[in-house]
C-alpha cells in the first residue's frame, strides 16, 4: 500500500454514511482497512465492483458477530489491528461481546473509534437520528438558508461527513500517534453533534464580536446576506458564485461587471443597502450566459467560479489538470486527498462486495486454514 498510513491496520465494522467515509479516508491514505460485513449481507454470485464509492480501497470479510465463533474471530483479528472503527448505537458492540473492554484486553494498544450522532453519553445518546437532527441540535442548521425562508439542510455534508466521518478519521489518527508514545490504546468518542458544533467555531467568534446575527438568517456576511458573497443566475439559467469580500477584489468585481461608476455600490459594507445592491448586481449578471462570465472573470481576483454540477466538475480543465477526479472500474469519483510530496497515495481499489475476500483476509491475518473451513461451514463466516 502507498500513502502516509501505509503499514497501519484498521478493522471497519460495516455501517453506513460517516463510518464508511472515515474508513475510505483512512484507506485512501494507505492504511490496510478490512471491512467486516454481516454474513447475511453476502449476495451469492455478486461480480464486478460494488456501486458504493465509499467502500473503495479495502477488502471485505463477512462474519456473523451474533455467532460465538464469529465474535471470537473478530477478536482474533483485533489482536493484529492498530485500530477498529464502528458506528452502532452505544452498547451494541458490548452486547455482541466485542466492545472496547473485550477488544482492549486482547490488544492493549488498540484504538477503538466510535461514530455516533449524539455521542456515547447524554440524554439523546440512545435515540435514533440522522444528519439533519445532529446539525440541528449542534446549532448549525438554523444558520443555513436565505432571509425569510426556512433553514436549508446542506445535503448531509456537515453532520455525516465534515462533523462525522472526517472527525472520526482525525480522532483515530490522533489516537494512533498518541499510542506510539504511550504504548496504550483508547476509545475515541466521535459524535456528529460535537463535530458539527466545532465546524461552527468561527461563527461563534463572529457572534461574540457582533459580526454575526444569529437571529437574522440570511442577512450576514457569509450566509447570502451580502451582495458580494452569493450565487447569481445567468442569462442561460446557469449560476455563478461571487465571493469578492476584500476591497480590492470587490473593486475588480465592479470593474468586470461595468458597475465601477455606481456610487451606491461603492458603499460595500453598508449592510442596510445590501438587498438593493444585490438586486443591482443580479440584474447585470443576468445579462450574460455563464460561459460569457467565465470568459470575463474566470482566473481573475474577483473570487469567482461557475457553479458546476458533479459531472461538470469532473470535466473542468482545472480539475482535470490536477486529477481531482479519477476513474475506478468505470466509475468517476473524487480522488484521494490531500496530496503528499513524498508518500504519495495510490489510486484506490474498486469497492468490494460483502464477503468477497473472507478466506484470503482471514488467512492473511493469521487464522489457520482448518479454522477458516470450520467458520465457513458453521456460517460464522461467509465467502461471496
Amino acid at each position: 500500500m502507498a500513502g502516509p498510513l501505509s503499514g497501519v491496520r484498521i478493522i471497519e465494522i460495516a455501517g453506513i454514511g460517516p463510518g464508511p467515509f472515515a474508513a475510505m479516508m483512512l484507506a485512501d491514505m494507505g492504511a490496510e482497512v478490512v471491512r467486516v460485513e454481516r454474513a447475511q449481507s453476502v449476495r451469492e454470485g455478486a461480480t464486478g465492483a460494488h456501486w458504493d464509492v465509499l467502500l473503495r480501497g479495502r477488502r471485505n470479510v463477512a462474519l456473523d458477530l451474533k455467532h460465538p465463533d464469529g465474535a471470537a474471530t473478530l477478536l482474533q483479528l483485533v489482536e493484529r489491528a492498530d485500530a477498529l472503527i464502528e458506528g452502532f448505537r452505544p452498547g451494541v458492540m458490548e452486547r455482541l461481546g466485542v466492545g472496547p473492554e473485550q477488544c482492549l484486553s486482547r490488544n492493549p494498544k488498540l484504538v477503538f473509534g466510535r461514530m455516533t450522532g449524539w455521542g456515547q453519553s447524554g440524554p439523546y445518546a440512545n435515540a435514533a437520528g440522522h444528519d439533519i437532527n445532529y446539525i440541528a441540535l449542534a446549532g448549525a442548521l438554523a444558520h443555513f438558508g436565505r432571509a425569510g425562508e426556512a433553514p436549508t439542510p446542506p445535503l448531509n455534508m456537515v453532520g455525516d461527513f465534515g462533523g462525522g466521518g472526517m472527525l472520526l478519521a482525525y480522532g483515530v489518527v490522533c489516537a494512533l500517534l498518541e499510542s506510539q508514545r504511550s504504548g496504550k490504546g483508547q476509545v475515541v468518542d466521535a459524535a456528529m453533534v460535537d463535530g458539527s458544533a466545532v465546524l461552527m467555531s468561527m461563527f461563534w467568534a463572529f457572534k461574540n464580536i457582533g459580526m454575526f446575527d444569529e437571529n437574522a438568517r440570511g442577512t450576514n456576511l457569509l450566509d447570502t446576506g451580502a451582495h458580494f458573497y452569493d450565487v447569481f443566475e445567468c442569462a442561460d439559467g446557469e449560476w455563478v458564485s461571487i465571493g469578492s469580500i476584500e476591497p480590492q477584489f470587490y473593486a475588480l468585481l465592479l470593474e468586470k461587471t461595468g458597475l465601477s461608476g455606481d456610487s451606491e455600490l461603492a458603499a460595500q459594507m453598508d449592510r442596510a443597502k445590501w438587498p438593493l445592491l444585490k438586486e443591482k448586481l443580479a440584474a447585470v449578471l443576468r445579462t450574460k450566459t455563464r460561459a460569457q462570465w467565465n470568459q470575463i472573470m474566470e482566473g481573475t481576483d474577483v473570487c469567482y467560479a461557475p457553479v458546476l454540477r458533479m459531472s461538470e466538475a469532473a470535466q473542468h480543465p482545472h480539475n482535470r489538470e490536477r486529477g481531482t477526479f479519477v476513474d475506478i472500474a468505470g466509475v468517476t469519483q473524487p480522488a484521494p486527498a490531500p496530496r503528499f510530496s513524498r508518500s504519495a497515495t495510490a489510486t484506490p481499489q474498486a469497492p468490494a462486495h460483502a464477503g468477497q475476500h473472507t478466506r484470503a483476509v482471514l488467512a492473511d491475518w493469521g487464522v489457520e486454514s482448518a479454522r477458516i473451513d470450520a467458520l465457513l461451514a458453521s456460517g460464522a463466516a461467509k465467502q461471496a
